[in-house]
């Protein structure tokens, strides 16, 4: 009798130290993370900045992560699986999958680390007042956009036209055409508009850029452009067509030109936000920030590729040269 009443006491020890466990993990703060494509360095650069500021995951922090694998029409879903998880926050970039969240978040707090103008797409009241539940970090992509065009023109001086080539269906910010089609014709140039609606019409869309004479294109931000930054490239190579990229991975991997923000570090930075909402900042009243650094890089290999000179004008402002 005595055993068996120690071994029915050992086993309510053991259950009751069980439950324990699995009420202190539930206790961790839960931060959801939601990303449009599969990026490690994505994932890695938020825990970078998670550790940085002393979190630690399994310890102080939980953290579940999602990403629609570079198909746009998973977001929502996805975005309502985590909002059913309840967690603190939600972490997430780009605009269309920032929208998703909104959508399906209600209450819950929302950390954009890359995103489109946050005003103009209806995200926030204003940059140093968000108001409601989104804070984080916007990218002013029209002003992006203009120079990107200027400096790919710099490299293609006689360019016929320059094709846009973008995503069918996505979230730009509203500007994006207005201030590329400011910046076209301060340049004397003509803008041809392609689009896709996924990676299997990038073959069809480079052959339209082709039939109309383009030698130069700017892809625009997004993130099945760089999922497809391999084809991309070859086909860009194969057309004997310029690119510019708003990816300095890309560039690394044989494209062309990129100028834009390290948004890899941005996601990294993007672990602040975190860190103040779960000490009890409200979203609402913490300012969204603008990147201060912006990146151009140039491939030079790839540019001899095309049969192109980068001028010494530009090669002066180049931050990262690929040879």
């Amino acid at each position: 009798m005595r055993r068996r009443d120690m071994l029915v006491a050992l086993g309510g020890t053991a259950i009751a130290w069980c439950r324990s466990a699995q009420a202190q993990q539930r206790a961790l703060p839960l931060v959801a993370f939601l990303s449009p494509r599969t990026s490690e360095a994505n994932i890695d650069a938020f825990r970078r900045g998670l550790r940085d500021l002393g979190y630690v995951e399994g310890q102080n922090i939980a953290l579940e992560v999602r990403s629609a694998e570079g198909d746009n029409r998973r977001l929502p879903a996805l975005a309502a699986e985590l909002a059913a998880l309840k967690p603190d926050l939600i972490v997430t970039n780009s605009n269309i999958a920032i929208r998703a969240v909104k959508e399906a978040a209600g209450t819950i707090s929302i950390v954009m680390s890359v995103g489109g103008d946050a005003v103009a797409l209806g995200f926030a009241q204003s940059l140093s007042h968000p108001g409601g539940n989104l804070t984080g970090q916007t990218i002013l992509a029209t002003d992006v956009l203009g120079k990107r065009l200027q400096m790919l023109h710099e490299i293609v001086a006689d360019p016929s036209c320059v094709a846009v080539l973008g995503v069918a269906g996505a979230d730009y910010d509203p500007d994006a055409p207005r201030e590329l089609a400011a910046a076209a014709k301060a340049l004397g140039v003509a803008l041809v508009p392609v689009s896709v609606a996924d990676v299997n019409e990038l073959p069809a869309a480079f052959a339209e850029i082709t039939r109309h004479q383009c030698r130069a294109t700017v892809v625009m931000s997004d993130p099945l452009f760089v999922m497809a930054s391999r084809q991309l490239i070859d086909l860009a190579a194969e057309h004997h067509i310029a690119a510019s990229y708003d990816n300095r991975l890309i560039v690394k991997a044989g494209g062309l030109m990129s100028y834009g923000p390290d948004t890899v570090d941005m996601i990294r930075q993007s672990a602040k936000y975190v860190d103040k909402i779960l000490k009890g900042a409200k979203p609402a009243e913490l300012p969204i920030e603008q990147p201060t650094k912006f990146v151009l890089a140039i491939n030079i290999k790839t540019a001899e590729a095309l049969g192109l000179t980068v001028p010494p004008s530009l090669l002066a402002r180049v931050d990262e040269v690929i040879e």
